[in-house]
């Protein structure tokens, strides 16, 4: 392996922003990764099938089980992906916020963010870009809306997951029945308009700040029914840190985005 393992691909791509774009692959799917080698491989080769249309770039926070190698391996056979790596473990927010300034500067129309265990079913790719080819801003792969399902799911975490999004859509009055998910596509001209840089979640609670962000300021959002699976290999990296982020964060939005309202009615500013 090269000193710099990664570097092939990621400067490929950066180098690519000043050519013509193709018709075709017009779609920036991004992975983050932190130990995955078990399932790495074959998410990559799902993601490529589904679609003719989409290349991946995968970022990897310098997994210790070589989940990054792997990756670079892979994206040395198949000129679709690449590889970024990083120092250490850096968060989800900040993986996809990167993959964003990379696909935005490549001149992707689409960014779409997908987990690396498994548990995204790459298939509904198709129907999540027609979602965006039709107008939405942010295309959600959702499992709670009708034909939505979840598959070898424990219930104690369909439990945490369908009452998280139901205090989400309580409490910040959002109308997205799945705020958390993490499986959703990005429409990158509408993702230009925002400034990013005051988006403060690191872990999961990256979803629902971008989706509730989204939603107040009047973009189109539209969710797509897909099945979630339970990863079969590895371990999740779900955590008692990230949840509690998620609730003291969209308490905190919750409440003074009401008090806000409150405000206004009363002074009418």
């Amino acid at each position: 392996m090269s000193e710099n393992p990664g570097i092939r691909g990621v400067a490929a791509l950066q180098e690519a922003a000043a050519a013509p774009r193709t018709a075709v692959r017009d779609a920036l799917v991004i992975i983050p990764t932190y130990n995955e080698a078990e399932n790495i491989r074959h998410v990559l080769e799902s993601v490529l099938d589904a679609s003719p249309r989409v290349d991946v770039l995968v970022i990897d926070d310098g997994s210790p089980d070589g989940t990054g190698a792997i990756a670079e391996r892979f994206a040395q056979d198949e000129e679709r992906v690449a590889v970024l790596h990083r120092e250490g473990k850096q968060g989800l927010a900040s993986a996809y916020l990167r993959g964003f300034e990379l696909g935005q500067a490549r001149g992707y129309r689409y960014l779409f963010e997908f987990d690396a265990d498994g548990s995204h079913p790459a298939a509904r790719l198709p129907a999540l870009i027609d979602e965006l080819d039709g107008g939405a801003d942010l295309v959600i792969g959702s499992r709670w809306v009708p034909g939505g399902a979840t598959e070898n799911w424990p219930v104690q975490r369909q439990l945490l997951s369908r009452s998280a999004s139901l205090y989400c859509r309580v409490l910040l009055r959002s109308r997205v029945r799945d705020i958390t998910a993490g499986y959703r596509g990005y429409r990158t001209d509408s993702l230009g308009g925002f400034d990013l840089g005051p988006v403060g979640s690191t872990g999961y609670c990256f979803q629902i700040e971008m989706a509730w962000m989204f939603e107040r300021l009047g973009k189109r959002v539209v969710e797509v029914p897909i099945t979630f699976v339970e990863r079969r290999l590895g371990q999740s990296k779900m955590s008692r840190s990230i949840i509690t982020e998620a609730l003291w964060r969209v308490t905190s939005w919750g409440l003074g985005f009401r008090a806000r309202g409150l405000a206004y009615r009363l002074t009418g500013r």
